[in-house]
């Protein structure tokens, strides 16, 4: 399955990137691009700062005891990644529920100008002293809301897999 066609200008439309980052050379694999295994690191420390937007920073986690987790990922490569690009990371919150926010991310190469790779994700509050998903908390969720209300006027369809939902 291909992703529809997205422009920069698009995924502008979601406001400032939430994560900006410069590949570094050690990135680079045998074909001289950037590796699959750092693309699930530069989506993870994107997901702490989106973390962090919704009130669940590590001080927040470590006062309850709780934590985050993927249940489920989708990666859309689009354009190659070299090292040495400057890259921004823009995200797209769809929905949640009690336990879990279907979110997606975008990585724009802004050396090319040019959108990279599109990356789609469930997440989900833990408590870790049981080691179960939980609601969120009520502060947490109520921004999820507020960035889904925000998202929700783009004027171009979310391009999900159609695989994930809450």
């Amino acid at each position: 399955m291909r992703p529809p066609k997205l422009e920069v200008s698009q995924i502008k439309e979601l406001g400032d990137p939430i994560y900006r980052y410069t590949v570094p050379a050690n990135w680079a694999d045998n074909n001289g691009h950037v590796n699959v295994r750092w693309y699930a690191v530069l989506y993870d420390d994107a997901g702490d700062v989106l973390h962090d937007m919704h009130a669940l920073t590590v001080e927040s986690h470590k006062a309850r005891n709780s934590g985050t987790m993927d249940l489920q990922h989708h990666t859309f490569f689009v354009s190659e990644i070299m090292p040495g690009e400057a890259l921004a990371v823009y995200v797209r919150a769809l929905e949640v529920n009690a336990k879990r926010l279907h979110y997606l991310m975008f990585t724009v190469n802004e050396t090319k100008n040019q959108v990279s790779n599109i990356f789609e994700c469930i997440n989900t509050f833990v408590d870790l002293n049981i080691r179960k998903t939980a609601p969120w908390p009520p502060e947490a969720r109520q921004l999820m809301q507020e960035m889904i209300a925000a998202h929700s006027v783009c004027t171009w369809p979310a391009p999900v897999s159609g695989a994930m939902s809450v």
